[in-house]
């Protein structure tokens, strides 16, 4: 948990709003994604239209998945008049903290159609329910 600390000043009370403004809006422009569970695995899928395969990048560390990726802007303008743009383009990053279960060493990514799924399968658990007997000793 994160805690905020109180400031005897007003001043820094007014700024509270702006503070986190750029991850908000970076947030805002991160590609749609969906985050699943079955049995077998988590599945995480990302919307990346017009995205190249060769510019993404899938990375696992520390119980976190991270995608980072560009979509390059290929427009040519001689002689085009241009009224209004909507299309998006630049660098996006996302991530994803994975659940205790989940296999990292074993993650997989597939695209398909403008789509990337990343499959992350889950640990299976123990016949005996994970339980572990502590020896106790003497003395």
């Amino acid at each position: 948990m994160v805690e905020k600390s109180q400031s005897s000043s007003l001043w820094p009370a007014l700024y509270d709003p702006f503070r986190s403004l750029g991850a908000r809006v970076a947030e805002m422009l991160a590609p749609a994604s969906d985050a699943s569970g079955g049995d077998g695995a988590y599945r995480i899928t990302m919307e990346l239209p017009g995205v190249s395969e060769d510019d993404i990048e899938v990375n696992v560390d520390a119980g976190v998945v991270t995608v980072t990726g560009e979509k390059k802007a290929e427009r040519e303008e001689s002689g085009d008049t241009w009224f209004f743009t909507e299309r998006q383009y630049g660098s996006f990053t996302r991530s994803f903290r994975l659940p205790a279960d989940a296999e990292e060493d074993k993650v997989e990514g597939h695209m398909k159609d403008g789509v990337l799924t990343i499959t992350v399968p889950r640990r299976q658990p123990d016949a005996d329910g994970g339980k572990k007997k502590v020896a106790i000793r003497k003395g």
